[in-house]
C-alpha cells in the first residue's frame, strides 16, 4: 500500500516564524527517519498556499502564532478537506485570544491571574485603572505567543511607555497581576481514547522573572526540569487545570498551558498553547521524553491521528 503524501507546513507571517522553521524541520527529519512520505512546505507569504497543498493527502502543520495558529490556516484545511495535525479552527482562535480565552477559563473557575484589557482610549486613564490590580504588572499582546512583545512594570513610569509601544504595535493588550512564583508547563497528549497529561516542566529563567523570548530560545539562558519537583497533590491540580482548559477550549491532539505557581500553591492559568514549539528541546517533547516517548515517536503519532481523520473509502458495495 502506498504511504500517504504528507506536508510539513512550517514558516510564515508571524513574529514566530524562525521558531516554526526550526520545528518544521525537526518534524520532517523525523518523518524522514521513519521512512514517511513527507515533504517540507516553508512559505513566507499565504498567496498560492493551497495550490502548494494540493497534492497532498495531510498537512502536519506546525506553524506558530498569526493566521498558522489562530484558526485561518485551519479553516482553509477543513475547506480543502486536508485532514492536519492540531486544533480545529474555533479552538485554535480561542486559545490563541488571551482576552476570550481568559473569559472562557473565568467562565470554567479556573485559576487566571487578575486582568484588564486595552482595546482604546487614553492610555493615562487606562494606567489608573490598571494600578488597581497592583505592581508588578504583566503587559502583552492580545494575539502573540511566544512571550512576544510581553514586558513587566513596576511603575507607573514604566507602564506608560510599554503601554504606548504595545498599543502602536499591536492596538491591544492585556494588564495582569504579576504572580510571584515559579514558572510550569503542562503538556497534553491526546491519545487511547484520553487527554493525557504529561510530566511537569519547570522553567527556571536566569536572568528576570519571566520565561520570556530570550529565555526561551537562547541556549544556557535557562534551567528547565522534567518532571518539575512539586509535591504530588500540587502537580496533579495543575495538570487538572490543564486538562480542564484543553477540553473548554476544544483543542485537538495536543496543547500546552502555562501557569505561574504561587508560593500559596494556586496554578494560575495564564494560556493554552494549541501548536507549541516542536524542536527537539522544545517543551512538549521533552515532557513526552519523561514517559519514554521519543521524539520521533510522537511525531508519528500526531500525524497518525491526522491521517485517521480521512474520509473512509467508498465501499464497492
Amino acid at each position: 500500500m502506498n504511504t500517504p503524501r504528507v506536508a510539513v507546513l512550517c514558516g510564515g507571517t508571524s513574529a514566530e516564524r524562525e521558531i516554526s522553521l526550526r520545528s518544521g524541520r525537526g518534524v520532517y527529519a523525523a518523518l524522514v527517519r521513519n521512512r514517511w512520505n513527507a515533504e517540507l512546505v516553508e512559505f513566507d507569504t499565504y498567496d498560492g498556499l493551497p495550490q502548494r497543498l494540493a497534492p497532498f493527502a495531510a498537512v502536519f502543520n506546525i506553524l506558530h502564532g498569526g493566521e498558522g495558529e489562530d484558526g485561518t490556516v485551519q479553516l482553509l484545511l477543513d475547506l480543502m478537506g486536508k485532514p492536519y495535525v492540531g486544533s480545529e479552527p474555533l479552538a485554535s482562535a480561542l486559545a490563541l485570544d488571551k482576552v476570550e480565552s481568559r473569559k472562557t477559563f473565568q467562565a470554567k473557575g479556573l485559576p487566571v491571574p487578575d486582568w484588564l484589557h486595552y482595546t482604546r482610549g487614553d492610555l493615562a486613564t487606562f494606567a489608573s485603572r490598571a494600578e488597581e490590580l497592583g505592581y508588578p504588572l504583566v503587559l502583552k499582546p492580545r494575539r502573540e505567543g511566544s512571550s512576544v512583545g510581553v514586558r513587566i512594570v513596576a511603575s507607573r513610569e514604566e507602564f506608560m511607555p510599554a503601554a504606548e509601544e504595545l498599543a502602536d504595535r499591536y492596538g491591544e493588550f492585556l494588564a495582569e497581576r504579576f504572580i510571584p512564583g515559579r514558572e510550569i508547563t503542562a503538556s497534553l497528549l491526546e491519545r487511547n481514547g484520553e487527554v493525557e497529561a504529561l510530566p511537569l516542566v519547570e522553567l527556571q529563567p536566569k536572568k528576570g522573572d519571566l520565561f520570556d523570548w530570550t529565555a526561551k530560545y537562547t541556549p544556557g539562558e535557562c534551567t528547565v526540569s522534567c518532571p518539575a519537583e512539586i509535591a504530588p497533590e500540587i502537580a496533579a491540580r495543575i495538570q487538572n487545570v490543564a486538562r480542564q482548559a484543553h477540553e473548554v477550549l476544544g483543542c485537538r491532539d495536543l496543547s500546552r498551558a502555562d501557569f505561574r505557581l504561587a508560593p500559596d500553591g494556586t496554578p494560575y492559568l495564564l494560556e493554552v498553547n494549541t501548536l507549541p514549539g516542536f524542536t527537539e528541546m522544545s517543551l512538549v517533547p521533552r515532557a513526552a521524553r519523561a514517559i519514554g516517548m521519543s521524539y520521533d515517536d510522537l511525531v508519528v503519532h500526531l500525524l497518525n491521528r491526522a491521517l485517521a481523520r480521512l474520509p473512509a473509502p467508498a465501499s464497492l458495495g
